[in-house]
């Protein structure tokens, strides 16, 4: 395992190459405006991080409808108004060296109505007493990632991710279990990865040659079956549909429980597929440049990091100047995150995971 590999430029088959082979996972962290517009909290994280030493980073998730919500003060990309603030991030994250894209989302049947969500389930069963998408319904909302990635490219961002994990809408279509639609985007596994396809497909066509499209992937939870999802993401690795698949995995080096795969880790089932020019990376508990390194020699073109950047926002920097880096251990207290510079909505944002915030420290 060689440190100097994380460090060596990586090519994407539209757009400028990343310098490294780190890039920054997206995270929730709830401090945009109450309608989704980018706050001054917003803006400081994004210029901590363009000074970071990270190749390219993601937003937050971000709401391509405002019926899409699923969090409090989600950063939003449905309407003009969201476009003067995101272009500011854009900006600040070129002039720190990194690329950059937004992370497209829609919560679709997690979509929370106290927040204005319109919950949007593919099926009819999901939740009571609220009607499956109409096909129109479903093609509008495919519309709106379109027309939100044109946006992102208005602002002046490298591209965009797609978000096709945990559940939201993109991740709901592909499960037998939450689609049981009669229409063109349910029943076969083609059909159910069928919006998913439309989005990615669409945003190419409406965008610059040079645009590039990144797709996050779970493949746990929420009736997604992992042989259903190797063969799709086959499907689309080998049509080159996307510059980069972001495996997003709560544990990079987990393996699978039962079946013929058994004792296999998740991530070498993907990283064994033949991937043409697209880019393959992982998320999952990269806490140390040990791991980040390891990442590379298990197939991994980048690596993806959270938590850790969190902790430590120049994580690259760290590893590029300690090979043996770690990061701090957590939970941290709020004030250990405070001094850092992240802002009281995000440390409230991470009071919600038990392992990260000392609980009771003010």
């Amino acid at each position: 395992m060689s440190i100097a590999e994380l460090f060596k430029p990586l090519t994407l088959r539209h757009g400028p190459a990343m310098k490294n082979r780190f890039m920054l996972a997206p995270l929730t962290n709830q401090q945009s405006e109450p309608d989704g517009r980018a706050s001054a909290d917003d803006l400081e994280w994004i210029r901590q991080l363009s000074e970071g030493g990270y190749a390219l980073v993601q937003t937050c998730a971000t709401t391509v409808e405002a019926g899409g919500i699923a969090f409090a003060r989600q950063l939003g990309i449905h309407g003009k108004a969201h476009l003067p603030g995101l272009a500011q991030m854009a900006a600040r994250l070129r002039a720190g060296g990194a690329l950059s894209a937004v992370q497209l989302h829609h919560a679709g049947h997690r979509a929370n109505p106290l927040l204005g969500g319109i919950p949007a389930p593919a099926s009819g069963h999901t939740l009571p007493g609220v009607r499956a998408l109409t096909t129109e319904a479903v093609q509008r909302i495919r519309d709106s990632f379109i027309a939100s990635a044109q946006r992102a490219e208005q602002a002046g961002f490298d591209g965009i991710a797609v978000h096709g994990a945990f559940g939201w809408i993109l991740s709901e279509f592909m499960s037998p279990l939450l689609n049981d639609r009669q229409d063109q985007y349910g029943g076969s596994l083609d059909n159910r990865a069928r919006l998913t396809i439309e989005v990615i497909e669409g945003i190419r066509k409406a965008c610059g040659p040079d645009f590039q499209i990144g797709w996050r992937l779970s493949i746990e939870r929420y009736g997604l079956r992992l042989e259903e999802l190797r063969d799709i993401t086959a499907e689309i690795l080998d049509r080159e549909l996307i510059d980069y698949l972001d495996l997003a995995l709560w544990d990079s080096a987990q393996t699978v429980q039962d079946g013929a795969w058994k004792g296999r880790t998740l991530l070498s089932l993907f990283t064994e597929l033949p991937r043409k020019g697209v880019r393959l990376g992982a998320a999952g508990k990269i806490m140390s440049a040990e791991r980040a390194g390891q990442l590379l020699d298990e197939g991994c073109d980048f690596v993806l990091v959270g938590r850790a950047s969190i902790l430590q926002r120049d994580f690259p920097k760290q590893v590029q100047a300690n090979p043996h880096y770690e990061s701090p251990r957590m939970p941290v207290t709020a004030q250990y995150l405070r001094d850092r510079g992240l802002s009281e909505r995000f440390i409230d944002h991470m009071r919600g995971w038990q392992t990260f915030v000392v609980h009771g420290s003010p």
